[in-house]
């Protein structure tokens, strides 16, 4: 099993994800794993095991990866390519050096991974790789073996089958959201304004990424539904310490000055999630909507790309497009990212860590 093209071969799809509690007694352990060394106020812990409580404690994150393995491995079958599809988590089981360990004694020599974000920052991107090297190197410490070797797949957010299927999404949502002329509000997580600052080789790529799909899917839905011609882009989610600057403006503080303003409706779009995970189902389901709901402004919420075939597709896609079988395909004027990571891309701010999938550079 394996797929082979003039820019290399591949023995398996890895696909690597954030990971999330399954159960009541997993949250506290979790988010202890996400957090540690991050200096999350604890107040801050405190309100996010509240989220996960209120959903008896499962978060949906790992339900829709299962799902989404299943559909990269029908899909891949499918269309002639036989490579199995494994899956790994940064902070919670299946962890990244289980599964590595599966990999290896299953006899998987090479890998490349597809992570379940879109964009380049630190967190949604070098933080991966760093967990990769990390993952590597307790699997190899056991003295059974090398583990895979390992590559990952570009950043994927200007590519068809991520900005597609949320226009159709986004479509449907304008239908929700019950008035003529909604405003499109465009959201992703917010970042510290020092990591945006750094994000990507030269810096400030991950606003600019968010700006170039918010501005592609805007146009796209324009053609087909009436929607106001300019539209906004706003953050979520901020976990860090308050005295440091993130990205603003938040999403609730936004939808109080729509509000001001007269805006007939606003169509909540998370280009910045690929699933409707917990930060989807509580920060923008239960909090954003609901205080949509109270301040008498309406709102719907467009869905992720999640398990849609065109996203599904896609993957299979870079695969090819990784070992030379089939062209870059982006949509945006930002061009295809690349494959391998810059040394100085999406630097760690609390000091330099090994990290898998990089460039080597003089």
């Amino acid at each position: 099993m394996t797929v082979t093209g003039p820019r290399g071969s591949y023995d398996a799809l890895l696909l690597v994800s954030f990971g999330g509690p399954e159960g009541p007694d997993d949250v506290v352990p979790f988010l202890e794993n996400v957090t540690r060394g991050r200096g999350i106020p604890r107040e801050r812990l405190v309100e996010v095991v509240a989220h996960y409580t209120s959903f008896g404690g499962v978060s949906p994150i790992n339900a829709q990866n299962r799902e989404l393995q299943r559909e990269l491995r029908e899909d891949l079958a499918a269309n002639g390519v036989d490579l199995p599809v494994y899956w790994g988590n940064r902070n919670w089981a299946p962890y990244l050096a289980d599964t590595l360990r599966e990999m290896r004694d299953d006899g998987v020599r090479s890998a490349v991974c597809f992570m379940t974000s879109a964009y380049a920052t630190y967190s949604g991107c070098r933080q991966y790789r760093e967990n990769l090297a990390d993952a590597v190197a307790e699997v190899e410490a056991d003295g059974r073996g090398a583990a895979p070797a390992l590559d990952k797949l570009r950043h994927y957010f200007d590519h068809p089958g991520f900005v597609d299927p949320t226009v159709d999404a986004v479509i449907d949502a304008v239908a929700e959201v019950g008035v003529a002329v909604p405003r499109l509000v465009f959201t992703t997580h917010s970042i510290p304004l020092a990591s945006e600052a750094s994000s990507g080789p030269t810096g400030h790529a991950y606003v600019a990424q968010h700006r170039a799909v918010a501005s592609l899917v805007h146009a796209a839905v324009a053609v087909r539904v009436a929607v106001e011609p300019t539209w906004d882009l706003v953050y979520q989610s901020r976990s860090g310490p308050p005295g440091m600057p993130w990205l603003e403006p938040d999403i609730s503080d936004h939808l109080d000055v729509l509000e001001a303003v007269g805006t007939a409706g606003a169509v909540l779009v998370p280009i910045g999630f690929v699933s409707d995970h917990m930060e989807v189902v509580w920060d923008l389901d239960t909090v954003a909507l609901g205080h949509a709901a109270e301040i008498g402004l309406p709102a719907s919420r467009a869905s992720t790309v999640g398990t849609e075939p065109r996203f599904v597709a896609m993957v299979r896609e870079l695969v090819l497009e990784r070992v030379g079988l089939a062209a870059p395909r982006a949509l945006s004027t930002l061009g295809p990212s690349h494959d391998a990571c810059p040394v100085a891309c999406c630097p760690n701010p609390r000091g330099e860590r090994p990290a898998l999938c990089g460039r080597i550079e003089p």
